[in-house]
Order: C-alpha cells, then sequence, then structure tokens
C-alpha cells in the first residue's frame, strides 16, 4: 500500500522567515512556501516540510544529513557563510578543530544547526 507514495520528511522551525533565508540563500536549496510552511526540495525529488510550532523545542538528534564528496571542502565552503559546526570532545563521539568526527568506525561526519537550533550534518562515506 505504501511502497509507491512519494513519502517525505518533516521537522519543525519556530521562525519560518529565518528558516527560508537559512535553507535557501546560506544552503542554496529549492524552498518554496506551502500551507504556512517551507517545502524544502534536495536533489530534485527528495522533499522535506517545514512547519512553524510556536512551542518548537530543537530536535536532540540530526534531522537532515546532507552526503558530499569532500567533507573538508564542505566544513570550509559552509564556514565561509557563516555555519559554525559543533564541537564535540567527550563520550563516543570526537570532532576535530574543523568540527569533523573522523573515527574509524563510520563515516567523516560534521554537524552544524540551522536557526531553530535543528541539528543538520555534512557526512562523507
Amino acid at each position: 500500500m505504501l511502497k509507491r507514495a512519494k513519502a517525505f520528511g518533516s521537522f519543525s522551525v519556530n521562525d519560518v522567515k529565518k528558516a527560508k533565508k537559512f535553507y535557501g540563500e546560506t544552503l542554496g536549496l529549492t524552498v518554496a512556501e506551502r500551507m504556512g510552511g517551507l517545502e524544502l526540495e534536495i536533489g530534485g525529488k527528495t522533499k522535506f516540510f517545514l512547519y512553524p510550532k510556536p512551542n518548537h523545542s530543537p530536535a536532540t538528534f540530526t534531522v537532515l544529513n546532507f552526503p558530499v564528496d569532500d567533507i573538508d571542502d564542505s566544513v570550509d565552503e559552509l564556514r565561509k557563510k557563516g555555519i559554525r559546526f559543533e564541537h564535540y570532545e567527550s563520550g563516543e563521539v570526537k570532532t576535530d578543530a574543523k568540527g569533523i568526527a573522523r573515527g574509524d568506525k563510520g563515516p567523516q561526519i560534521a554537524w552544524f544547526k540551522d536557526p531553530a537550533g535543528n541539528i543538520l550534518s555534512v557526512v562523507q562515506d
């Protein structure tokens, strides 16, 4: 029944205008206003809906991952656009000075937040 459904992901933001500017201008994604929220189109097919929520609490997990060919170049480019990467120094995940986790147990990954505090990442296999 759902096998052929055009599914999409969604998450909340506290300010649709800030989210539109961040996702559209800073990240360069295709953004359209829909039903009081935003529709993101990524890679020509994948869609996410960002909906306004007055009592929004940022997700404590990664809500959106962007696969990249070269994580160092991607982090450098995003930093030039004003994005600040998260740094983790305790627990299982540790990041380097650039904010990239380069462990041997999984992909290289760097986390950053949108204006609503939701966690996003760039990830290189």
